[in-house]
């Protein structure tokens, strides 16, 4: 016989008290997020969105109303809303939603300006440019806050923006700017046109930018001494200059180092500004202002007073555009850089430039800064400009240490002159870091200079039209450790011209007989 258990009188009032408890919370929680998405939609602030009236005051209002509230989301819904001076507050989150555009106001055709770039003695030093040492002539701009996002799907577009340095008051020149702000977050929106800077974020600690696309006139994403950084995910072309760029400068007034960063996933190209977005991907510029070729790269410097430490850059495509530059330049230290499962297609300068140099933009009593630690692994290329080689070079008395290549594979387009193989490369320690500087250079494959502990295994280099120059030229080199080399030359080519190098191993394959010196003061290898 089965017993059915009796329950206390006022258990059935206990379960329907609990069960009106959580209706109840879950009610107000619903209406309090409701709440707060309609109290922040600009709009309620008086933004039209028409593409007509400015509407950065609406915005501004919104962002402090929420701020006041202990923050909350402030939405832009779908529309065009013409903007000069955007201020970011703390615990912020802008939401640039599908359909909407963020547009950067010209002060000639509207009435307004953009905030004054705030007064910077470092600036006015010249450690850096004007553009690095001023944040809010901007767009989007934010101090010393907290806990801010921009997210997206909506769309910047700096069409009233500079890119370049220009110091009249009202200009603006920058997307996004932000100086010395801690947990940011940068998702899924998209840039075009943005100006001197897409993004600058200068001191920020725990910074994460993803999926963004931007289509810019000069530098898309600049990282200048900021800590605990995630990139990934993005796509950016930007013909006329870097397309991620990380720094050090002395823009805060200290050496603020770059470390523990990591870049995956990201793609960077030299297409024709604007072509990108409209998915057209044109190549009729050849040019950037600075006379080289289109740049879109990655690259670490020039600015270079702190350091560079504890990054990686893995699962990355390079397209029409400069190859991978890590510089420093300015007496910072550049360590413990790892690169892998990278691809590069039509790079149009040399695919590597690792440089150690004597600029010395600083502060008068800095020092020579270091290069050391770089692991480079899975890397497949193809160039099409004879100009280059890749270059590996310090100055006398300062070297680029323990850089280990493994798993390249390089496939240039060739067309190097027998003439070109006797060029003289200048040593130019004082000069501005870009391998265009530096001239035609004489080795196909890589070019090595002032350097110490080089590593290279399973390397495969070759041309599709002839090239007269040397795979691998060497000097003034203190332990070069190749094995399993194999490369392309034209009849009576050597593969490696040595000139003061130290310690030299090449193991071409594991049947193969060592070549193995301590010295030598010049050698050809055939």
């Amino acid at each position: 016989m089965v017993t059915t258990p009796v329950l206390p009188k006022n258990f059935i009032f206990i379960r329907i008290f609990f069960l009106l408890y959580f209706l109840s919370s879950f009610s107000s929680f619903a209406q309090r997020s409701t709440s707060n998405a309609i109290a922040y939609d600009v709009r309620n602030y008086g933004a039209k969105g028409d593409g007509k009236h400015v509407d950065h005051h609406a915005i501004n209002r919104a962002i402090e109303a929420a701020n006041q509230a202990g923050g909350g989301t402030v939405l832009i819904p779908a529309g065009r809303y013409l903007c000069f001076s955007i201020r970011l507050k703390s615990y912020i989150t802008l939401q640039i939603d599908a359909g909407a555009t963020i547009v950067a106001a010209h002060m000639d055709e509207h009435d307004g300006q953009y905030d004054d770039p705030e007064p910077n003695p470092w600036g006015e030093l010249q450690y850096q440019d004007f553009g690095h040492s001023h944040f809010r002539n901007s767009l989007i701009w934010g101090e010393n806050l907290t806990d801010i996002s921009i997210i997206g799907p909506g769309l910047i577009y700096g069409k009233g923006l500079q890119k370049w340095g220009d110091r009249t008051a009202g200009l603006g020149n920058k997307s996004i700017a932000l100086k010395a702000c801690r947990n940011v977050i940068l998702r899924d929106f998209s840039i075009l046109q943005g100006g001197h800077f897409g993004i600058l974020a200068t001191g920020v600690d725990n910074i994460t930018i993803s999926n963004l696309k931007i289509d810019t006139n000069r530098d898309a994403i600049d990282i200048d001494g900021c800590r605990h950084v995630r990139i990934s995910d993005c796509l950016l072309n930007s013909p006329n200059d870097d397309a991620l760029v990380l720094k050090s400068s002395y823009a805060l007034g200290r050496p603020l180092p770059t470390e523990h960063v990591t870049i995956q996933n990201c793609s960077v190209y030299g297409y024709d500004e604007g072509s990108f977005l409209d998915g057209t991907f044109q190549t009729t510029q050849k040019t950037a202002p600075d006379k080289g070729v289109v740049t879109g790269r990655i690259k670490f410097g020039t600015e270079s007073n702190g350091a560079f430490r504890h990054i990686t850059i893995s699962n990355c495509t390079f397209e029409h555009c400069r190859g991978l530059a890590l510089e420093t330049v300015d007496g910072a230290i550049l360590e413990n850089i790892t690169v892998s499962n990278i691809v590069m297609h039509d790079i149009l300068n040399a695919p590597f430039f690792f440089r150690l140099g004597s600029r010395m933009r600083g502060p008068k009593d800095i020092s020579i800064g270091t290069f050391r630690r770089i692991l480079v692994d899975n890397v497949i290329i193809t160039a099409s400009n004879p100009t280059y080689g890749s270059m590996l070079m310090g100055i006398p008395g300062h070297e680029v240490e323990d850089i280990q290549f493994s798993n390249i594979w390089i496939r240039i387009k060739g067309g190097g002159t027998a003439k070109q193989a006797r060029t003289i490369v200048p040593e130019l320690e004082t000069a501005y870091p870009d391998p265009q500087e530096f001239g035609d250079i004489p080795a196909y494959g890589f070019f090595i200079r002032h350097a110490k502990r080089v590593y290279m295994n399973n390397i495969r280099l070759e041309f599709e039209q002839a090239d007269w120059r040397p795979a691998f030229i060497l000097e003034d080199v203190k332990g070069a450790y190749f094995t399993n080399i194999t490369v392309q030359c034209m009849p009576n080519i050597p593969r490696f011209v040595l000139k003061d190098v130290f310690d030299f191993l090449l193991q071409e394959t594991s049947a193969t007989r060592p070549v193995r010196f301590k010295k030598t003061k010049s050698r050809s290898l055939l």
